[in-house]
């Protein structure tokens, strides 16, 4: 199995990721001469992460018969200060919103993601470090 993204520049600094007909725009900051018309691409493994736990949690609560009325997910990353600038960790913030949620099974989700599901955070923890919290708005 492989998957397939093709990358298209657009001038200066901005560039258009076709990846299964879906569109992503990649761009620097204005300081570093893009327009800002985009996401940054170390931004992108961020949001990577947060998108394959999260659909994870939402997929195995599911399973458990867990009722969510919200779920959010926040990453916070620490970036090297030295080129190649890269990330050194990463801490994720579950936070779930519904009525009665059971702590234990909140849990089990995002260990099952975060152990046994998530490809992006099986790759990412092989470079850095990575945890996470739970937050819990009845």
């Amino acid at each position: 199995m492989k998957h397939k993204v093709n990358t298209k520049w657009m001038g200066n600094m901005k560039f258009n990721a076709l990846a299964e007909g879906h569109n992503i725009i990649m761009d620097a900051s204005e300081e570093s001469g893009g327009g800002n018309e985009g996401v940054r691409p170390k931004q992108l493994m961020i949001s990577a992460l947060a998108g394959c736990t999260g659909m994870d949690v939402i997929s195995i609560l599911k399973k458990m018969r867990v009722e969510v009325q919200d779920f959010n997910v926040d990453i916070e990353a620490d970036v090297t200060e030295d080129h190649p600038k890269h990330y050194t960790s990463m801490h994720l913030v579950y936070s779930f919103k519904g009525n009665n949620l059971d702590h234990e099974k909140l849990e089990k989700a995002i260990n099952m993601s975060q152990e046994k599901y998530c490809g992006v955070s099986a790759v990412y923890k092989k470079t850095m470090k990575i945890t996470y919290e739970i937050k819990i708005n009845n």
